[in-house]
C-alpha cells in the first residue's frame, strides 16, 4: 500500500510536530496500538481508569493531542481515549475509509470492543461529528450520549465559497510555498489566529495525501436510528457547516437531539471560548451521574 505521506521525510517533520504539542501539554497519558479489521489505531489514553469513558475524535487533517488541547479539562471527569483517525496525518494506519458505508461506524465499534469499555461518551470535532454520527447509526449500544462540534454530515455549505476560500488557498501555497496562503486559510476557517496550526498545516498541506472527496449529508432514515442524546455545538460563521441551516435540519432530524448550541460570532474551527462551551456541556452533562 502507497503511503499517505509523500516522503519519509515529511512523515517524520509532521510527526515531530504531533510529538512537540504532545510534549507541551504536559498531561499524564499513555500511548496504546489497537489492531481493528481496518487497519491499527493509535489511541492516547489520559484520566483516571475509574472514571466514565469519553473516547475524543478530532477532526480532518488532525491528530490526538490538537483534540487533547481543546479540551484540557475532560480527564478531570472521564476516562478520556483521544483517537488517531485512520488514514490523517498522525500515528495510525493510513487506510482511508469511505464516507459513504458502514467503515467508520464499524471501525469505532471495533476500537470500543477492543478497549473493553461500556456506557461510552462520543465527542468529537467537524469531520470526527461524522464519524461519530456513522457510528451511532451502525451500532449504538455501548455508547451513552454523543457531543458533536461543527460536525459534518448534517449539512454542507455553498461549495463555490469553499472553493474560492479554501482550497484555492490550499493549492497555491502547495505550489508556491509561501506561507501567506497558509494564513489566508486559516483565516476563514478559525475563529482566531494558532500558532501550532499555521506550522502543522504547512507541513500537511505540503507533505500529506489528503482527502478531497466531497462530504456526504446523512438522511432521515439514518438519523432516525439514533435514540441516545445528542448535543450539537454550531458556529454561525462556520462557511463548511453553517450552523443556521445545521439548526434547522437538525431539529428534523433528530428525536433524541438533547441541545443545540449557536456560537454567533464563531467560525468553523471555535476558539478558546467556544472550545470551554463545548468542554462544560462534557463536564456537566448528566450523563455522568
Amino acid at each position: 500500500m502507497d503511503s499517505l505521506f509523500k516522503s519519509a521525510s515529511g512523515k517524520k517533520e509532521i510527526l515531530d510536530l504531533y510529538d512537540q504539542k504532545l510534549e507541551e501539554l504536559n498531561i499524564s497519558c499513555e500511548s496504546i496500538y489497537l489492531e481493528t479489521t481496518f487497519g491499527r489505531t493509535h489511541v492516547l489514553r489520559t484520566g483516571s481508569p475509574t472514571s466514565p469513558p469519553l473516547i475524543l475524535i478530532h477532526g480532518s487533517n488532525g491528530c490526538a493531542p490538537i483534540a487533547l488541547e481543546c479540551y484540557p479539562n475532560l480527564s478531570s471527569k472521564y476516562q478520556v481515549f483521544a483517537v488517531d483517525v485512520l488514514a490523517q496525518p498522525n500515528k495510525s494506519a493510513e487506510v482511508r475509509l469511505s464516507m459513504k458505508d458502514e467503515s467508520y461506524g464499524k471501525w469505532v465499534n471495533e476500537i470500543i470492543t477492543e478497549l473493553d469499555i461500556d456506557n461510552v461518551t462520543l465527542a468529537g470535532f467537524s469531520f470526527g461529528g461524522l464519524i461519530i454520527l456513522k457510528t451511532l447509526v451502525y451500532k449504538q449500544d455501548s455508547i451513552k450520549a454523543a457531543f458533536i462540534a461543527s460536525p459534518a454530515y448534517i449539512v454542507n455549505g455553498n461549495p463555490l465559497s469553499a472553493l474560492f476560500k479554501i482550497f484555492i488557498s490550499i493549492r497555491r501555497y502547495m505550489k508556491s510555498h509561501k506561507m501567506k496562503f497558509v494564513e489566508k486559510f486559516l483565516s476563514v476557517l478559525f475563529t482566531e489566529r494558532d500558532e501550532f496550526a499555521v506550522n502543522f498545516l504547512g507541513k500537511v498541506f505540503l507533505h500529506f495525501k489528503m482527502d478531497f472527496t466531497p462530504v456526504p449529508v446523512m438522511n432521515k432514515d439514518e438519523a432516525q436510528r439514533i435514540t441516545i442524546p445528542i448535543t450539537i455545538l454550531a458556529a454561525k460563521k462556520d462557511i463548511m457547516f453553517p450552523g443556521v441551516k445545521m439548526k434547522k435540519r437538525a431539529e428534523k432530524l433528530f428525536s433524541s437531539l438533547e441541545h443545540f448550541i449557536l456560537l454567533e460570532d464563531s467560525k468553523h474551527v471555535q476558539d478558546r471560548k467556544g472550545n470551554l462551551i463545548f468542554e462544560d456541556l462534557l463536564l456537566k452533562s448528566k450523563n455522568l451521574m
